[in-house]
């Protein structure tokens, strides 16, 4: 700070009105303090300023007023002033009651700099436009670092794409055609030529085709796109061609993928039905093929599997009722159903071995029409995704379409038996049930003894008998 020449003549006739207005317009805020740093009076010289709370500071000690990183430097302000020191600018954030923080740029002088009990008067800057525009400006700096390294993440995830892409990419100067980039597959594709300089894509095809090239890089340039084209290279290769014209920076470049033409030969009917046999014969599940009558004329090594046979030439002639199908008349319902719908799906039977073993399967089955007609069987074992063993017992039928689907397959005996089974079952636990399970109640209902209830309900495992136990 450069003092006045003569303060003496100029500004030696103030009265403290006056230097209270000089004081006060000289700053933002202007704090008297006394020898001990408490703040006795002070100035608000700025509109801005909240001057009720700034008041609300006289009477305190001036490094308690303000926030705890700023003590330190209301601390030096004062130590510096008492020491004579030139007057320096600290940046001290005032607290204010109740309300955030005013940055302010503090300078202190000392009133008679002569004398060790002087009083100080603390000359504030406002601050707050100019931390506002700090913090604008670190906000602007953090969003332009934020964009630069997406485009820079952005630019490594393309430069990685166009490095390992398995499509040739060529990127041309659209004015002059030269090469500006290549990606490896385009070096292996065009060769060591293409790094040669002053390179031209044209040099790489014959005649005709540079010609078709040109006339799609100038399609592409007027509307800016250009439908695919074959093109051959020197040495015969064909290739198949896109262009598309994309701008940087006001520069217009040409975005050329080429790629191999290969030709693929299409399989011929001796070739299709070979691979077919080849799959059905090393296909899990049984496949058999018979006359219309039903004797096998063929079948693959899982049918052979399931039937217990070692060779082919145990099946062939034979009716396919000797191994599938839980009674002689099932077959017919099946081979009966074939002949009338055509197909037949997921008809659950079962399959007998020879030597004994049965299976339980799905079958679909479908008959075609040739000469001579022949019907074709996939037959799937399906006995352990339906959880049964050797001495499972068949489940009741519940309705009467599942009843109905026995017919043909179980005989007649069976299926009235089973229906008495499971009305006489669906009864005591419809009594049981109305009775709000009173073993008693229900016996009475059914018009039965209390011991010959209990019998039925063992039997078809009804309840828990435990607590009746002590009834009896």
């Amino acid at each position: 700070m450069t003092p006045l020449d003569a303060p003496t003549q100029t500004l030696g006739d103030l009265d403290a009105d006056t230097a209270a207005q000089l004081v006060g317009a000289a700053a933002d805020v202007a704090l008297v303090l006394d020898e001990q740093g408490v703040i006795r009076d002070l100035a608000v010289g700025s509109d801005e300023l909240p001057a009720d709370q700034c008041r609300q500071w006289v009477g305190q000690p001036w490094v308690q007023t303000v926030a705890v990183d700023s003590r330190q430097k209301v601390e030096e302000l004062l130590r510096g002033d008492a020491q004579g020191g030139a007057a320096r600018w600290r940046h001290v954030n005032q607290t204010l009651p109740g309300g955030p923080e005013l940055p302010l740029m503090y300078s202190a002088v000392r009133i008679a700099p002569r004398k060790a009990s002087g009083r100080v008067v603390a000359f504030g800057r406002d601050l707050r436009a100019h931390v506002a525009l700090q913090q604008r400006l670190l906000k602007a700096q953090q969003t332009m670092e934020r964009d630069y390294w997406r485009l820079r993440h952005m630019e490594t995830r393309y430069r990685m794409l166009f490095q390992v892409a398995s499509e040739a990419v060529l990127i041309l100067d659209a004015a002059s055609l030269r090469l500006e980039e290549a990606n490896p597959e385009a070096a292996r594709l065009f060769g060591e030529a293409l790094r040669r300089p002053g390179w031209t894509v044209s040099e790489a095809f014959d005649a005709e085709s540079a010609t078709t090239l040109q006339a799609m890089l100038a399609a592409v340039r007027a509307t800016g796109r250009a439908d695919s084209q074959r093109a051959r290279l020197t040495d015969g290769r064909e290739l198949l061609l896109s262009v598309s014209l994309f701008r940087q920076e006001k520069t217009a470049h040409f975005l050329v993928r080429a790629s191999p033409v290969t030709t693929t030969r299409p399989l011929d009917d001796a070739t299709g039905r070979e691979r077919l046999l080849r799959v059905l014969e090393a296909a899990p599940d049984a496949f058999v093929v018979t006359d219309a009558e039903g004797r096998i004329l063929t079948a693959n090594r899982a049918f052979l599997d399931l039937a217990q046979l070692g060779a082919e030439e145990q099946a062939r002639g034979q009716p396919l009722g000797n191994w599938l199908g839980r009674t002689g008349v099932e077959m017919n319902v099946l081979v009966g159903n074939l002949r009338s719908s055509g197909a037949v799906r997921l008809f659950a039977t079962q399959l007998r071995g020879a030597y004994g073993s049965t299976a339980e399967v799905e079958v679909s089955a479908v008959s075609v029409a040739a000469e001579p007609p022949y019907l074709g069987f996939t037959i799937r074992d399906v006995g352990r995704r339906l959880g049964e063993s050797a001495s499972s017992v068949r489940d009741l039928p519940r309705s009467v379409g599942q009843m109905t689907e026995l017919v043909g397959r179980v005989p007649l005996k069976e299926i009235v038996r089973d229906t008495t089974d499971m009305i006489e079952q669906l009864c005591i636990e419809a009594a049981l049930q109305l009775t709000n399970d009173n073993r008693a109640s229900a016996a009475e209902m059914l018009g039965l003894s209390r011991q010959s209830l209990y019998v039925k309900m063992r039997r078809y495992d009804l309840g828990d008998l435990l607590a009746d136990n002590d009834d009896q």
